[in-house]
């Protein structure tokens, strides 16, 4: 009862912050347009001075989970929907996912996309070639964003601070190359920590956000705070856990698939509704397919944002998933 109670102050502390920040006040943006049309509603990516769709298409689904018809049917309901923020990263199925983004997004749409990419590089040599690989393969001479990828222990962030990797992310950012620069994981909170104790060079933040994430091992409790402070983008993954919410992943051994968090105890309109009502910049997701992603443009079209007690009585109600659902992305290992 008391970790209970713990929890509680230390979210609605939280909601203080986003409130004193005037952060709070960009889920309600207007939309914009374009020379394709409406846009969906923009928020600021941190102090950057840039605005973000407030949903955007997760790459390696693009690239790893539909075939190539399917993904140039997928990019164009995202582009006629009004989404205009696409994710991807050079180690995603082997290259692919920049090299169709390359083949079907940027010849018709790069004037018009924010469009990020993300290296596994362990250092600084090897990090100037994986930047001029995704130039090539992406088939554009700037990336809006490049951002560490995947940081999962903290020797991984030691190594890639003392290799001279964010040298050379800094390095292309004054260059010109990229526009902003930022890291990304969903290990532990603890990494993002440690990577923000070390530096003050990043613009953006990526990292899994969810209802069940409240209530252990936190990112929302954990990282946002600092990140306010910062005035830093975040951009969010995992708002349904990485699948594991509807029970599908093969690596949840012993979960009663018949009793998921999704539609079990929430339904997936609370569950991104949850997330849009944090002061996030973009919920990138995961759509396996053109319809999957048309349901989630049309909730964001239609998003309302979510009350804190709202808020709480999803994250009470997902409780008892700690350490099952979000077992298929997380560890305490770090």
């Amino acid at each position: 009862m008391e970790k209970r109670r713990d929890f509680i102050k230390a979210f609605s502390a939280l909601t203080m912050a986003i409130a004193g920040s005037g952060l709070g006040s960009f889920v309600n943006a207007k939309p914009t347009a374009d020379r394709l049309g409406n846009l969906l509603p923009l928020r600021p990516l941190g102090r950057t001075g840039a605005k973000v769709t407030m949903l955007g298409m997760g790459g390696f689904h693009i690239g790893c989970a539909m075939s190539e018809k399917e993904a140039e049917k997928t990019i164009e309901v995202a582009m006629e929907g009004g989404v205009r923020f696409f994710d991807c990263a050079q180690a995603y199925c082997g290259g692919e996912t920049e090299k169709r983004l390359g083949r079907i997004l940027t010849p018709k749409y790069r004037d018009v996309v924010y469009l990020m990419s993300k290296t596994l590089a362990p250092d600084a040599a090897s990090a100037r070639k994986s930047l001029e690989e995704s130039f090539r393969n992406l088939k554009t001479d700037y990336l809006d964003l490049w951002q560490v990828h995947s940081l999962k222990t903290l020797k991984d962030v030691d190594n890639r601070v003392a290799n001279g990797v964010l040298e050379v992310m800094l390095e292309a950012k004054q260059s010109g190359k990229v526009r902003h620069i930022g890291f990304t994981g969903h290990v532990s909170p603890k990494t993002h920590t440690l990577m923000l104790e070390k530096t003050g060079i990043f613009d953006v933040c990526q990292m899994p956000v969810n209802a069940v994430d409240p209530n252990h091992s936190s990112f929302i409790l954990d990282v946002i705070p600092e990140l306010i402070k910062r005035e830093m983008g975040i951009v969010v993954i995992k708002s349904l856990g990485g699948g594991s919410f509807f029970g599908e992943s093969p690596r949840l051994p012993g979960w009663n698939i018949k009793d998921p968090v999704i539609p079990a105890r929430i339904s997936v309109r609370q569950a991104l509704e949850f997330v849009w009502s944090l002061p996030i910049s973009v919920l990138v997701t995961g759509a396996e397919n053109a319809a999957m992603l048309q349901e989630k443009i049309d909730m964001a079209k239609s998003f309302r944002p979510m009350d804190e007690q709202t808020r709480n009585r999803l994250i009470e109600r997902v409780a008892d998933m700690v350490g099952v659902a979000e077992t298929n992305y997380k560890s305490d290992k770090v």
